[in-house]
């Protein structure tokens, strides 16, 4: 029997209690709902520990990949004008084109995610009016059976929604306006106050949701900005990885053990034996990463192929996690409860076959751990040739 949704206790409502198994299990998202979001309309896409999204230019892989950092960047707190600054071309970009506005000149999108974890299965899914003005219109959180919360726009007057959550206690239903910028799965600790069975189960999966959406790391190494000097002890790696110099300088020092599998994950994909990965000073507070081909010989990383670059970048991202991102953790949460999620568009960009084997290889090897998952968008349709614990969404054909 699944004990995350227990039969409810008949006076309160809500379910008796989580097993400890599942208490224990990390908060990770395995849907991406695109209702109406660019070329996609009611596309739902499932997502495991390693999953590519496949096709050629304009089948909207980036499409998808960019609506699951939109809802990272609003869990973590961003408002949508901010979470929206990802998408080229802004809010109306994200309106599908076959959309007609109503009488009032109204266009929008809708997104949402399932997440899985200790609560269960709960399901977020927001409506977002681009146009003529940006807001949130509706939101809807459901679990265990239940609508957790729900929102909505009644007065377009105002800069804010009206929103429901359950209660399950003297009152079924508590309501409140919430801003109209913001996500409100994301405010309910702030306004919950847990006294009841309801409440808590609102909190709880609230931040299931929370934990899953805000543990993502959007990354794609630039190889021209990687080649230049980085400024050191900047030790936590940006997204486009141009201060990886400063970063190996960290953790090269921080795990001797973990600093030696990278060495080895970057020689599978080299076509010369690599010794290791050295940094040295350039300058002015500067320093550069070197490539060591064997011991007292280095090449400097400014002389490698952009195909290596991206592939030891991408090596790195796979072998750390957010303490040496540059992300915003979730401090309130065990990192042992919490599974990174690297986000990479064009993850098969400048790498021939055989990098991008061992790249996947190494990405299935982290996944096992229940630690890293990705999500990454390709154009090869051999890229995953051979390589068990990849899930593939084939996008085929042009949109």
């Amino acid at each position: 029997m699944d004990t995350r949704c227990a039969r409810p206790d008949v006076s309160s409502g809500v379910p008796s209690a989580v097993s400890s198994a599942s208490s224990t299990q990390r908060p990770v998202v395995t849907e991406l709902r695109l209702s109406a979001f660019k070329s996609h309309r009611n596309a739902t896409f499932a997502l495991g520990p390693l999953t590519l999204f496949r096709g050629p230019s304009g089948s909207g892989k980036s499409s998808a990949l960019q609506a699951y950092g939109v809802l990272a960047r609003l869990a973590g707190g961003d408002d949508l004008g901010e979470a929206l600054s990802i998408v080229d071309g802004g809010p109306g970009a994200c309106v599908p084109q076959q959309a007609r506005p109503d009488a009032q000149g109204r266009r929008g999108f809708r997104i949402g995610c399932t997440v899985e974890g200790p609560v269960g299965p709960v399901r977020v899914d927001v409506a977002v009016q681009a146009e003529p003005e940006l807001r949130i219109v509706g939101e809807r959180m459901t679990g265990c059976g239940r609508t957790l919360l729900s929102t909505a726009l009644r007065d377009p007057g105002r800069r804010a929604v009206e929103a429901a959550w359950h209660t399950a206690g003297a009152v079924p239903v508590t309501r409140a306006p919430l801003p109209d910028d913001r996500l409100g799965t994301a405010l309910l600790p702030l306004r919950v106050a847990g006294k009841t069975a309801g409440q808590r189960l609102v909190l709880d999966a609230a931040e299931q949701v929370v934990v899953a959406l805000r543990a993502v790391f959007a990354c794609d190494p630039r190889p021209e900005v990687m080649r230049m000097p980085a400024v050191a002890h900047d030790g936590l790696l940006r997204g486009a990885c141009d201060n990886i110099a400063a970063v190996l300088d960290r953790t090269r020092h921080e795990c001797a053990t973990r600093h030696a599998a990278l060495v080895a994950a970057v020689g599978a994909g080299c076509r010369v034996p690599v010794a290791g990965l050295a940094v040295r000073e350039a300058g002015s507070g500067l320093v550069q990463a070197v490539l060591e081909r064997k011991p007292g010989d280095g090449v400097p990383m400014a002389r490698l192929g952009d195909g290596e670059l991206r592939y030891l970048a991408l090596c790195l991202v796979l072998m750390t996690g957010p303490g040496v991102l540059d992300m915003d953790p979730v401090g309130e949460v065990l990192q042992a409860r919490q599974a990174l999620t690297v986000l990479a568009d064009g993850f098969d960009r400048c790498l021939d076959a055989r990098q991008a084997r061992e790249l996947l290889a190494l990405a299935v090897r982290m996944g096992e751990r229940g630690h890293v998952r990705l999500v990454g968008a390709v154009r090869g349709a051999e890229f995953e040739a051979g390589i068990e614990g990849v899930s593939v969404v084939d996008l085929g054909g042009e949109c």
